[in-house]
């Protein structure tokens, strides 16, 4: 295992107050210490990508390392976002790993149609979802390589 020099940022879309302090708790006891994020829905989702409206200058939204998004929200559903994410040039190489409660086999196959990286159903209990983020944060955020690493690293090697 590697320690990155810089913790990857994680951003959570879910309109489920009650799943997003779930998810933050899961990843305590993990003992992941990334900064978490989180968005309502998929328009403010993307308004936290671009910077635009309340992050534009009022909150930090740093780059996230990794999205991890819930399906079905209001206003712009997670599929919509997805889609909007993926064909955008500045933001498709970002990790997406949808995390929902659908086990439905049509959101499965749509959602890596449009380009999620991993499916996750959410578990029931809280030690499942501990279980599911220690899994994600190890693979994540320990094993593989991310886009926004290689940057880094590319940005300071042009910069010396």
């Amino acid at each position: 295992m590697r320690n990155r020099e810089l913790p990857i940022t994680i951003l959570m879309a879910d309109d489920d107050q009650d799943d997003c302090l779930l998810v933050k708790e899961a990843l305590k006891e993990s003992r992941l210490h990334n900064e978490l994020y989180f968005v309502e829905d998929g328009e403010e989702l993307m308004n936290y990508l671009h910077h635009r409206g309340k992050y534009e200058l009022e909150r930090p939204s740093p780059r996230p390392g990794l999205i991890l998004l819930d399906l079905n929200m209001p206003r712009k559903d997670g599929r919509e976002a997805l889609r909007e994410i993926r064909a955008d040039p500045d933001l498709r190489a970002i990790p997406i790993v949808v995390l929902t409660t659908s086990k439905e086999d049509e959101d499965i196959l749509r959602s890596y149609d449009l380009g999620a990286n991993s499916f996750v159903s959410k578990p029931v209990t809280f030690e499942g979802l501990v279980e599911v983020m220690k899994s994600l944060g190890r693979y994540w955020l320990e094993i593989v390589e991310l886009p926004l690493e290689r940057k880094r690293k590319n940005d300071e090697n042009s910069s010396s």
